[in-house]
């Protein structure tokens, strides 16, 4: 709320001071203002920034113009937003380093539980809202003798309106891009698992190839020294109206990012990458800038 210490203070003792108000319309607008600024300052009325930011959550709010789209998700009737609760992660908690985040977004929202991540599936955009995982030195150094696969696949738990399908990156341009990193995966069946076209958005060869591989062997390469567990959330971020690819429509993210957070020792960083053919920065962020960003809160206030 804005600072009110400086406010004028007015006398109210004669019409002519007052402006010509009369004294009972004085006192009734006082009133008014005293009630407004009691329900604010009331326990249940402060916003969670997921729930109301400057923008959408999962919007970007530092990209270029929209580029024109095939389609524009933005400007169809929307699905009203969702948020899942705790409760539906309730079978894989032991990836979140706390509470799992309920994120409002636009359309159907799904809690999905993989071996060793999990993903909170959006059926609007038909990719993954956020993906989380935990990291451990046992888990990485277990992680560097499994095979990859490369065995994509549509996620057969969604509902087939609201999965992305293996014919909507053909052609596309765009690389299946792993939000949780088949390189991060400690077993053969988590790798396999690691495929499921709900890990996966549309993503810049030349980022996917480059520098989020590298953005994902420094998270790894930390991890492996921390003192502890280490959290990470990926998710896109996209224009006000997305660019779609495929049969499916399926959103195309102007931009993707990580949020690392090393539970012993209260450290939390982030990455934001363009998603494009362009040089990409690999310095890291801080938490407080990408929820700026993103519109999103992912970690308590604690874990911040």
């Amino acid at each position: 709320m804005p600072d009110d210490s400086g406010m004028a203070k007015s006398s109210y003792r004669t019409k002519k001071r007052s402006g010509g108000i009369p004294p009972a319309v004085r006192r009734i607008g006082i009133s008014v203002v005293l009630a407004v600024a009691a329900a604010v300052q009331a326990p249940g009325c402060s916003l969670q920034p997921y729930q109301a930011p400057a923008t959408r959550p999962g919007v970007a709010t530092t990209t270029r113009p929209p580029a024109p789209s095939q389609t524009s998700p933005s400007a169809q009737a929307q699905p009203p937003a969702t948020s899942a609760v705790a409760g539906d992660f309730a079978r894989c908690a032991e990836h979140f380093p706390g509470r799992p985040p309920a994120v409002t977004w636009p359309g159907r929202q799904r809690a999905l539980c993989f071996d060793s991540f999990a993903v909170l599936h959006s059926g609007e955009s038909k990719t993954a809202v956020y993906t989380v995982e935990r990291l451990t030195r046992t888990s990485v150094d277990a992680a560097k003798s499994i095979k990859r696969t490369d065995r994509f696949y549509p996620e057969a738990r969604l509902p087939s309106a609201d999965r992305a399908q293996l014919a909507d990156y053909v052609g596309s341009g765009y690389d299946r891009g792993h939000m949780a990193p088949a390189g991060d995966m400690p077993t053969d069946a988590a790798k396999a698992q690691s495929f499921s076209l709900a890990n996966m958005v549309p993503q810049a060869p030349e980022l996917n190839q480059r520098a989020w591989s590298q953005i994902e062997q420094a998270t790894r390469k930390y991890a492996a020294r921390a003192p502890g567990d280490v959290f990470v959330f990926t998710g896109p971020a996209f224009d006000q109206r997305p660019r779609t690819i495929g049969p499916g429509r399926v959103w195309v993210p102007s931009h993707t990012w990580k949020v690392v957070y090393s539970r012993a020792d209260g450290r939390t960083w982030a990455y934001w990458a363009t998603n494009d053919a362009g040089r990409h920065d690999l310095q890291p962020i801080s938490y407080q800038e990408f929820r700026q960003r993103s519109g999103l809160e992912l970690l308590a206030p604690s874990a911040s």
